[in-house]
């Protein structure tokens, strides 16, 4: 037989009564409607279950007691208040009674007479508390988002306004006016402006040069909001705001420096705040330039004056055909893909105007750098020679791609890079120290034009990787990267590759054990193939380099070298019988590379040799001599070194 309508069974927990599973008869209770009651959950959270309403007696009750002329009776109920809003149920009843209005016009009206009743018979610090849990009441209940922002009043939010202005405020109001602040800003455009009439970013300053980090946590909260919001015309205004109050010195040495570690929330912030300072570089990547725009295009010829220590030449100055040909010639040693028209090559989008922006910035904060890259490129062979317009391009698009440039924060993300808060323009001198990166591996890889997007692909990850150990300096970052050389590069993949469990996997081992020495073979083939090609090589002399070459290969069967002197480079192979000097293989005794050839001893500890010496081999032979004593033959086998090579790719 099913129990009466109107017994339930609970287990409930009643002030003054043992924890019991007890029959509840609504009659006996004299609890009247049951839809005025809630069942409270026992625990730290203070959750309420009920239909309608839901208080810890009665909602009627605690919205009288807000409004008691007692202060002591006031206090408690507010903090009653600020605890149980957190409560989604609770906060919808409350804000059906007009709660949110009457926590609006405590803020907007009754402060002063507070104050003046306070300082007759309560402390100060009381009044902080009083004013404290109105703020957390009112922030739990439209953290909820069941009331619109855009329902409250100018003088609500002057009021809010003149508590962050305060030179002197209690903490825990501080706090929570700036998250109150931060969420007008954020959810109404309206509201935006309202807020920005009363903030000024010289009376935020202040917050961060404190020592309590929530209160600088919530300071970067609004000035994130604020730049978030602001009209696109306004951003840059605002950046030059921020530059000129020093912003990005005061958090570097009040946060990121500071003994305090930066938590979660902090560091969240610090990252949006390094994805909108990086988003103002979104207009300049999607701006193309303009091959008519004259001063557009003195930004390139800057670029082939400090590089080639060259004055514009006078109109009168030569035939134009011949000027042209100089520009076209500067131009391409510039390692543009347009020689005839640079302009052309930043029509791109992305990066745009931005590559062009970071190319000038290197060549006039970083000149020896630009140079050395300009001039070393320039006088190698056009097959090696890592081309800086085009690198610089691709470089610029690549560290946007990274750094996200043009995209809104994400909500969870917390990875900024301290490194960007210790210069003014981080982003251009990102660039300058990878582009070194870039030709410094361009070099590594011994790339030709054919392997510029395998070497970027490298540079891509050289920069990841050094990324990920968060260099608290750009200087602490070049070091890093100087640590990831493409050999160490191809040490970690390698090592990672062999780490993986797939790899490890029994079958795989099998696998590999069989199919080695068919891959063993293949390598040598292909080695073998490519000594019978043969390669022109540079000539160096003990002065200075020359320009005659000399070839050599392998012959078909194998067993003999032919090597011979050319006078230009070739296109293409050179036949073997063109080749007039010949050294047998089986009577190569040894190969020996790198500093231990006896050429290289020589040379002395210069800086270029030990460049060099990684790229030089001597080739030691057995020569077989009989000397005929009288009666007998004496053959006397010894090592003569027949050539030493330097391979200058």
């Amino acid at each position: 037989m099913p129990p009466p309508a109107d017994i339930v069974k609970v287990a409930i927990e009643w002030p003054g009564a043992f924890p019991k599973l007890m029959e509840i008869d609504q009659v006996m209770w004299s609890l009247g409607s049951h839809e005025n009651f809630a069942l409270q959950i026992a625990d730290s959270t203070n959750f309420y279950i009920t239909e309608k309403v839901c208080t810890s007696g009665n909602i009627f009750q605690l919205h009288e007691r807000i409004q008691s002329s007692s202060m002591d009776a006031k206090l408690e109920a507010l903090k009653d208040l600020a605890n149980a809003s957190r409560d989604i149920t609770f906060a919808q009843e409350f804000i059906n009674l007009d709660g949110i209005s009457l926590l609006t016009q405590m803020v907007e009206s009754g402060t002063e007479v507070c104050w003046v009743c306070l300082c007759l018979c309560v402390s100060p610090c009381s009044f902080g508390d009083l004013l404290s849990f109105t703020l957390t009441a009112f922030v739990e209940l439209m953290d909820h988002g069941i009331v619109s922002w855009d329902t409250f009043s100018v003088a609500f939010i002057k009021k809010i306004a003149g508590y962050v202005n305060k030179s002197a405020m209690d903490i825990a109001v501080l706090q929570r006016s700036l998250a109150i602040l931060e969420s007008m800003v954020l959810n109404s455009q309206d509201l935006y402006h309202k807020v920005a009439q009363e903030i000024t970013i010289g009376q935020l300053i202040p917050h961060l040069q404190g020592t309590d980090q929530d209160i600088q946590t919530y300071t970067i909260a609004v000035i994130n909001a604020l730049f978030l919001k602001a009209p696109e015309e306004k951003r840059q205004d605002m950046a030059h705001i921020l530059a000129q109050k020093q912003l990005r010195s005061i958090i570097l040495s009040n946060v990121i420096r500071s003994p305090t570690p930066i938590n979660d929330e902090m560091a969240h912030q610090l990252y949006v705040l390094q994805v909108l300072t990086f988003n103002l570089l979104e207009d300049r990547m999607m701006t193309k330039m303009d091959p008519q725009d004259q001063a557009q295009r003195d930004i390139i010829f800057e670029l082939r004056r400090i590089a080639f220590d060259v004055e514009c030449e006078p109109n009168n100055g030569g035939s134009t055909e011949k000027r042209k040909s100089m520009y076209t010639r500067d131009y391409k040693k510039l390692g543009f893909i347009n020689h005839v028209n640079p302009a052309v090559d930043f029509t791109q989008i992305p990066p745009g105007m931005l590559a062009l922006d970071n190319m000038l910035y290197l060549a006039r904060h970083h000149q020896d750098a630009y140079i050395r890259i300009v001039l070393e490129n320039s006088s190698r062979e056009d097959k090696h020679e890592c081309p800086f317009g085009r690198s610089s391009i691709e470089l610029t698009k690549m560290l946007c791609e990274i750094l996200k440039v043009g995209e809104l924060p994400s909500e969870n993300c917390h990875d900024f890079h301290p490194m960007f808060f210790t210069h003014d323009r981080s982003f251009e001198e990102f660039f300058c120290i990878c582009i070194q990166l870039l030709n410094k591996t361009w070099k590594e890889m011994r790339a030709t034009s054919e392997d510029f997007n395998k070497v970027m692909q490298v540079v891509r990850e050289q920069i990841m990787r050094a990324l990920t150990l968060k260099p608290n300096s750009l200087d602490q970052f070049k070091s890093r990267l100087q640590n990831l050389s493409y050999t160490e590069i191809l040490k970690i993949r390698q090592s990672e590759r062999m780490n993986q469990e797939d790899f490890q996997s029994r079958p795989i081992l099998e696998l590999r054990e069989k199919i080695q020495p068919e891959i063993m073979e293949l390598i040598k083939q292909q080695r073998l193939n490519r000594l019978c090609e043969g390669t022109c090589f540079r000539k160096i002399s003990s002065r200075r380099r020359q320009d005659k070459f000399w070839y050599c290969r392998l012959s078909p069967n194998h067993k003999v070298l032919h090597y011979g002197d050319l006078e230009e480079s070739p296109q293409g192979e050179v036949p073997h019988d063109s080749l007039q000097d010949k050294l047998p293989v089986a009577d190569i005794k040894a190969v020996i590379t790198g500093k231990d050839c006896p050429h290289m001893k020589e040379k002395g500890a210069l800086k270029q040799n030990k460049v060099c010496a990684r790229m030089c081999l001597s080739v030691c032979v057995c020569v077989c001599v009989c000397v005929c004593l009288d009666t007998w033959v004496e053959s006397m086998i010894f090592h003569v070194k027949v050539c030493s090579i330097m391979l200058v790719m």
